[in-house]
């Protein structure tokens, strides 16, 4: 088992050869427990969409290390996002920016126009990505069904095994709050654990 405070090395090894390969892996977040895949490798984002017996028109967003792989996805933020994202990164807030050029092939459903963007509080996963880059991630669950709170749980739900489990203990928080950031307005589209008011407060300090 392993939470945020420690990051097991040989757990990132498995994860990482799984994620190279083009296989799916369930990873614990600081929200819920997510299965993921790498959206460079043709292919592994549509395993994601058929483990969650989900349409490949719904969007996935990308779990990233720091600042600098968002950048590299979604090009400068515009300064209300940055805001945004420098009060509550690493947390539970995903921006939806405007897809950088170089990322428009990626196989992440929905408009590739833009891409949900998310660093979380978890080393693990940013110790990850820091070794895979940008992780395409969504909830570890059936579509429509609500995310397991334990690992076996979760990966037990999907349609189909993984090639990795990681064990991250019990997780019983929400979803991270999802605010389109591609407009002035910054439009709450899913509140979270981040309330909407405080979205609405720093975003205009």
């Amino acid at each position: 088992m392993i939470g945020s405070e420690g990051v097991d090395t040989e757990l990132l090894d498995r994860l990482e050869g799984a994620l190279r390969a083009g296989e799916p892996v369930v990873l614990p977040t600081d929200t819920v427990y997510g299965v993921a895949a790498l959206p460079t490798v043709p292919g592994a984002t549509d395993r994601l969409f058929a483990l969650k017996d989900r349409r490949p028109g719904a969007p996935l967003a990308v779990l990233v290390a720091d600042f600098a792989q968002a950048a590299a996805v979604a090009g400068p933020l515009p300064p209300p996002a940055d805001r945004l994202a420098r009060a509550l990164w690493p947390g539970p807030l995903t921006l939806v920016l405007p897809r950088a050029e170089a990322v428009r092939a990626w196989a992440l459903g929905g408009d590739n126009a833009t891409i949900g963007v998310r660093c979380p509080d978890h080393r693990l996963v940013r110790a990850l990505a820091a070794r895979v880059g940008p992780i395409a991630t969504t909830s570890a669950n059936r579509h429509g069904q609500p995310t397991p709170a334990t690992a076996a749980a979760a990966a037990a739900a999907l349609t189909g095994p993984v090639a990795v489990v990681a064990d991250g203990g019990t997780l019983a928080g929400a979803a991270s709050t999802v605010v389109d950031a591609t407009t002035p307005g910054l439009d709450v589209l899913r509140e979270g654990p981040i309330p909407a008011a405080r979205i609405r407060a720093l975003a205009s300090s």
